[in-house]
């Protein structure tokens, strides 16, 4: 199923012995356009403090009344590794924070997590023998969803909007797609781009440059934001831009 980011943020997030917080924001990796964290809102009751919650302890959402389950306890998230607000988060961290939980390390195995193409399955997964090897961890490459919300959409030829939205696969966590809003060439009209059709990322000028001509995202397949997402849907996005489909 395919969903909204911007559709998530402020849900409700609950421990299994109470609320913590709200849904504030995403980071994903700028490798695999996997969301690795949902960043939660505890000001209330952890100030100052940036929460991470992983999609691997995150349990079916009730879609309805917006809330989202957690398999952990509210003690176990006040006693994981503290990180201040303001500071990134380094691969050094994400070390110490896999490590107190006790799960394999997601960017050891070969796999999208791990060894597994889904975050559940590294739920109650002992580390593996690949994680416990890696001597010296590489860099972290997280970002921050709402941090890349309003980049420029850079076309071959020009530019053609701007990053409103992104849309993820639930199960494997992974961002499917950028929804971009041309309201410069076509007030109203938003269309989305795979991130495997991007051709780079200006992370300090906030650019996003994609193969694609400004008339082929003109003439592109609209997307209706109140509509879901289907598979007909998408065969017509990718059979227009002539790209080979994700799912097969």
């Amino acid at each position: 199923m395919l969903r909204s980011v911007n559709e998530i943020i402020n849900y409700v997030i609950e421990a299994e012995d109470g609320e913590i917080g709200r849904c504030k924001d995403f980071l994903f990796d700028d490798r695999h356009w996997a969301i690795r964290y949902m960043a939660a809102d505890t000001r209330k009751w952890l100030p100052g403090r940036k929460v991470l919650i992983s999609p691997i302890a995150l349990g079916d959402p009730d879609w309805k009344s917006g809330r989202f389950p957690v398999k952990l306890t509210c003690q176990q998230i006040e006693e994981s590794p503290a990180l201040d607000e303001d500071k990134p988060v380094s691969r050094q961290y994400e070390t110490r924070w896999f490590d107190y939980f006790g799960w394999p390390y997601y960017w050891a195995g070969g796999g999208l997590w791990e060894a597994d193409p889904y975050p559940a399955a590294l739920y109650a997964k002992m580390r593996s023998e690949i994680a416990l090897q890696e001597k010296k961890p590489e860099e972290s490459h997280l970002r921050s969803a709402k941090e890349v919300t309003g980049y420029h959409i850079q076309a071959s030829d020009g530019e053609v909007g701007h990053v409103e939205d992104f849309v993820m696969e639930e199960r494997p966590w992974i961002i499917r797609y950028m929804v971009v809003d041309t309201r410069n060439l076509l007030p109203g009209r938003k269309v989305l781009v795979s991130p495997g059709w991007i051709d780079s990322v200006e992370w300090t000028s906030g650019k996003v440059g994609v193969k694609l001509t400004i008339d082929a995202v003109k003439e592109g397949p609209e997307y209706n934001p109140a509509e879901p997402i289907n598979r007909e849907y998408e065969i017509r996005l990718y059979d227009y831009y002539g790209r080979p489909r994700y799912w097969e």
